[in-house]
C-alpha cells in the first residue's frame, strides 16, 4: 500500500483527493499548514507528498526546499492556485517531481499520480548488480543504485533532478538531447515551453562537476541541438 502525505489548507480539496487516493488504494496522512506538513514529512516514510504553494506558516516551496536539503526524496507533487510561469519553474527547480495548477481535473490528477508511482517503481526496481549501475568518468563516478555521486573521491550533495539529468546524459554519452526531450525523459512528461527549467539544472550541475563550470569537461552542449556527456 503506498503512503501519501497531503499538506494542503483547503479541507474541502484535501477530502476530494482523499476519496480518489483511496480508490488507488492508498493510506493517507494530512496536514494543514506548512510547518506542521514539514515536520509530519521528516518524521514518516511516505511514497508521495502532495504539497500545497500556499500555505500557513510555511509556504510550500520552502517545506520542498527543506525536504530536499534534509535529503528527502520522497516525490512531491506540488499543487498552485496561481498560473504565474515563476511558480512552476520555482516548484520544480526548488525539487518537486511534477506539478497541478488548480483547478485541475480528477483525470489528470490520478494520471499524475500514477506516473510518479510509476517512476519510483522503476527506480526500485532497477538492479544493483548490473555493471551499468555504476558509471565511472575521469573521476566522475556515479552509483544509481545508491543514488550517489562522487567526484575525486568527494560526494556531491545533488538534487533529485539534477542526478536524474546526470544518470541520462551519463548513461548515453555522445548522445545529444533536446531540451524538450530532456524534459519528458526527466520529468516524465512533456513540459512543453519550459526549456528553461533543463538550462538551469545543466547550469547548476556544471558547478557542481566541472572543474571550470565556463569550459565543461562532462556536459557539453551541441550548438543548435541541446546537450550531451563528453563520449571521449
Amino acid at each position: 500500500m503506498k503512503k501519501v502525505l497531503i499538506i494542503e489548507d483547503d479541507p474541502n480539496l484535501v477530502n476530494l483527493l482523499k476519496i480518489h487516493l483511496k480508490d488507488l488504494g492508498c493510506e493517507i496522512e494530512t496536514a494543514f499548514d506548512g510547518e506542521t506538513g514539514l515536520t509530519t514529512a521528516l518524521e514518516s516514510i511516505n511514497d508521495l507528498v502532495i504539497l500545497d504553494i500556499m500555505l500557513p506558516k510555511i509556504d510550500g516551496l520552502e517545506v520542498c526546499r527543506q525536504l530536499r536539503a534534509a535529503k528527502n526524496h520522497t516525490p512531491i507533487l506540488m499543487l498552485t492556485a496561481r498560473s504565474e510561469e515563476i511558480d512552476k519553474i520555482l516548484g520544480l527547480e526548488t525539487g518537486a517531481d511534477d506539478y497541478l495548477t488548480k483547478p485541475f481535473s480528477v483525470r489528470e490528477f490520478i494520471a499524475r499520480v500514477k506516473a510518479i508511482f510509476r517512476r519510483a517503481k522503476m527506480d526500485t526496481e532497477s538492479d544493483p548488480t548490473n555493471e551499468q549501475s555504476v558509471i565511472s568518468n575521469k573521476g566522475l563516478i556515479i552509483d544509481k543504485g545508491k543514488r550517489k555521486i562522487t567526484l575525486n573521491g568527494t560526494r556531491l550533495e545533488l538534487t533529485p533532478k539534477e542526478f536524474d539529468l546526470l544518470v541520462l546524459l551519463a548513461s548515453n554519452p555522445g548522445h545529444s538531447y533536446t531540451r524538450n526531450r530532456l524534459l519528458r525523459l526527466v520529468w516524465g512528461y512533456e513540459f512543453e515551453g519550459y526549456e528553461h527549467t533543463v538550462n538551469s539544472h545543466i547550469n547548476r550541475l556544471r558547478a557542481k562537476i566541472e572543474p571550470d563550470p565556463n569550459k565543461p569537461t562532462f556536459i557539453l552542449t551541441t550548438w543548435g541541438v541541446g546537450y550531451r556527456f563528453n563520449d571521449e
